[in-house]
């Protein structure tokens, strides 16, 4: 299931709101002359200001967040290094961009090496990133041994990235993939008992992002899942639950199409499972729109086009 975000985009650039450079010099004018503030503080705030007007072209933005981090935190020994902490924090935004543009354009590995230099930067957009990068490496692995590595990798690093940021939706809903993932080899039951939890996260997902079209597909994939449960697996989950995990057909197809009005043939894998479900609902004419979709009209870019090309042309064979 985690191979689905592929196609996943997340804009760098809402890591930062900007403002015009007379917002922040007037605001850390306030800081600098409050009574409160320590000595080392209100000296760093005094050379930046002093930097900030004599640098600053007029129309120059800054980023106050990054300034006011560095503001907030130098120590006196690091009151005259503004540029360089600006520096870094500029070098892993950029290393941000370009790894989600070679993870778009299924440069995967080059996407992990570029984020491991990053790695103990304790940043939850590095570690979810990482998470995804292991994930989709593990799908492409043809060493078994490899795939099981790089599918632990994949939740390790999803655990970082969700105790470093818990309101970041992209850390829930890459959580409950790796989680997901990692079931393949711990078998049906610790899937079953790690249902509800992946449901959570997924749910914690659009509640932080209402926007993102692949959550909605994800907690599809969840309902389709557990609609399709056969009787042994029931009887499994019976052992396991008071009340064990169930959906409907109802419920994934309006995760799925929601999911679609949000970001329209943003997934292959979404036209094929909407071609499925409405296949188990018998509503054959909008099913076989759907599965056309997914055979035909999207490009194989990834496992999972693939993937959902094969099916939806056997589907297609089957039953039309």
């Amino acid at each position: 299931m985690a191979a689905a975000f592929q196609k996943l985009r997340f804009a760098w650039s809402f890591r930062a709101i900007f403002a015009g450079r007379e917002f922040v010099i007037n605001t850390l004018h306030q800081a600098k002359t409050k009574n409160k503030a320590t000595t080392h503080i209100r000296k760093g705030a005094y050379i930046l200001c002093k930097r900030l007007r004599q640098t600053a072209q007029p129309g120059t933005v800054v980023p106050p967040l990054l300034s006011l981090g560095w503001f907030g935190t130098s120590k006196p020994q690091e009151t005259s290094s503004l540029s360089e902490s600006t520096n870094k924090l500029s070098q892993l935004d950029n290393d941000l961009k370009t790894a989600d543009e070679l993870y778009d354009s299924n440069e995967t590995q080059k996407a992990y090496e570029l984020l491991n230099k990053h790695k103990d930067s304790k940043s939850a957009d590095v570690e979810w990133r990482l998470a995804r990068a292991c994930r989709v490496l593990a799908e492409k692995s043809k060493d078994s041994e490899k795939k099981k590595a790089l599918t632990y990798e994949s939740l390790d690093h999803a655990k970082l990235a969700l105790s470093i940021d818990e309101k970041n939706f992209a850390c829930h809903k890459w959580y409950a993939i790796a989680l997901s993932n990692v079931g393949n080899y711990e078998g049906s039951k610790a899937k079953l008992q790690n249902a509800y939890t992946m449901k959570e996260h997924f749910e914690k997902a659009i509640e932080l992002n209402p926007n993102d079209p692949t959550s909605r597909h994800l907690i599809g994939v969840w309902c389709f899942t557990f609609a399709e449960m056969g009787w042994v697996t029931r009887q499994l989950a019976a052992t396991l639950f008071a009340s064990p995990p169930s959906s409907t057909y109802d419920e994934a197809l309006k995760h799925f199409q929601k999911a679609e009005e949000l970001e329209p043939n943003f997934y292959s894998q979404n036209h094929l499972l909407l071609g499925k479900t409405l296949l188990r609902q018998n509503k054959k004419d909008e099913a076989k729109k759907w599965l056309e979709k997914a055979a035909y009209s999207n490009p194989c870019k990834t496992v999972d086009d693939e993937s959902a090309k094969k099916e939806a042309e056997e589907l297609l064979k089957k039953n039309f």
